[in-house]
């Protein structure tokens, strides 16, 4: 860990320069670290660490997490302190300036922060997958905290009002109900608790395809695609990553799994294994992505020994292989450098582009089965939720309703008795 603080401020300025931020926005980073360096002689401190910089960010501005009173200009100059701070302990910028801080409180927290060591050392869980559980157990460890309850105090009324105070929606509702669910089986498997009391936790009603998916016309797709700058070694990757969820409907795991010896340069294909549900799909090898593949390689693309065909770009991990989130990142730059309308208040990471695939397919008159293949799915069961957005088909679909022959309807509304 770098404590110096001139030689933190210096590895984060090559960061920034190495990630190309644009020349304003990198002056207002770089302004806020002299503001932070000049507080620092003023206070005598040489070192810099977690604390010192929540320490600067508490009597600036009030705060050290996010929150909606702070003005636009300040949420900048915090994300600026947080860029130090999360790169002296991570070796990289946290993804986003958090509005809440997760401590886990009493006896229940401790046992809850050893499941979640469990799921990564045992279980050998995702960190996404874990980061997402301990935001749920969080919340209830906090309600517990706060109403003086145990695990074995639980019933069916606490629940109900746990529920109450969380506001969750239908979907987060879901989310936590499946990982409360685990974590008291687990609870009562090491007998943290007298019995399972995973049976207070009842079943809901959501359906995973029950809402309708975002999709873009092919139009903001060709707008998003034309507004990467390919000149440049991070536009050469981005342009690819954007191709292959444009064009091949990849989901991000899949994007940052590619390998070499997936691709067949003598057939023109591309055999993958799809990460999140391990089916084997081809693709053909079309030119626009082929010609991506090889500008990336030959003009972008840092000197490493990874196998995966995109790695990471910036200094801190350059070579490495990149994370889901940042996928997500990448799609939502140029989904807002292209002006795309309304992209912020719908779905808009690379999941929104394999949608968009298969509904602009859809509208093709391209078969379900066909559609299917392509993305992969086991059946076209799992294809039809696309048919919620097409306007066109669904007007197709309606049966026609028969004529009444009776007298209790006259004139489109009831007899008068």
């Amino acid at each position: 860990m770098v404590i110096n603080f001139k030689k933190l401020v210096n590895l984060c300025e090559d960061e920034l320069t190495s990630r190309e931020y644009a020349w304003h926005h990198h002056n207002k980073i770089s302004c806020e670290w002299q503001k932070l360096s000049q507080w620092m002689t003023e206070h005598r401190y040489s070192d810099f660490n977690e604390e010192i910089g929540f320490k600067y960010c508490d009597e600036t501005f009030g705060t050290h997490i996010l929150n909606n009173l702070l003005k636009k200009n300040d949420r900048i100059k915090l994300r600026a302190i947080r860029m130090l701070i999360s790169y002296q302990k991570d070796g990289d910028f946290e993804f986003r300036t958090p509005k809440v801080e997760h401590y886990f409180l009493g006896v229940t927290g401790r046992d809850m922060e050893n499941y979640l060591l469990h799921l990564r050392d045992t279980v050998h869980l995702s960190q996404d997958t874990i980061n997402n559980k301990k935001i749920y157990l969080y919340a209830f460890n906090n309600y517990l905290e706060n109403h003086i309850l145990t695990l074995n105090d639980l019933s069916i009324d606490i629940m109900e009002d746990f529920y109450n105070t969380q506001n969750y929606t239908l979907a987060s509702k879901h989310n936590f109900n499946s990982s409360l669910r685990l974590y008291l089986r687990y609870a009562f498997d090491i007998q943290i608790t007298k019995k399972d009391y995973s049976i207070f936790i009842l079943p809901d009603n959501y359906k995973k395809n029950c809402k309708i998916p975002t999709t873009y016309e092919e139009s903001e797709i060709r707008q998003i695609i034309s507004s990467v700058n390919r000149a440049s070694a991070t536009g050469k990757r981005d342009y690819l990553i954007l191709l292959l969820a444009a064009e091949y409907g990849w989901r991000s795991s899949d994007i940052v799994n590619f390998r070499f010896d997936q691709i067949d340069w003598d057939r023109n294909i591309i055999n993958i294994n799809q990460h999140k549900t391990d089916i084997a799909v081809q693709y053909p090898l079309l030119s626009s992505i082929g010609n991506a593949i090889i500008d990336y390689l030959k003009n972008g693309r840092p000197v490493t020994e990874a196998t995966e065909v995109i790695v990471a770009a910036e200094s801190s991990k350059k070579g490495s292989k990149l994370s889901e989130p940042t996928i997500h990142s990448i799609v939502s730059k140029y989904m807002h450098q292209a002006n795309i309308k309304n992209w912020k208040h719908k779905k808009h990471g690379a999941h929104s582009l394999r949608h968009s695939l298969a509904s602009n397919m859809l509208k093709k008159n391209i078969s379900m089965p066909i559609i299917s293949t392509v993305l992969g799915h086991q059946s076209t069961a799992s294809t039809k939720v696309y048919l919620s957005v097409d306007i066109d088909k669904l007007r197709q679909c309606p049966i026609p309703i028969p004529a009444l022959h009776t007298e209790h309807y006259k004139f489109g509304g009831m007899r008068d008795e």
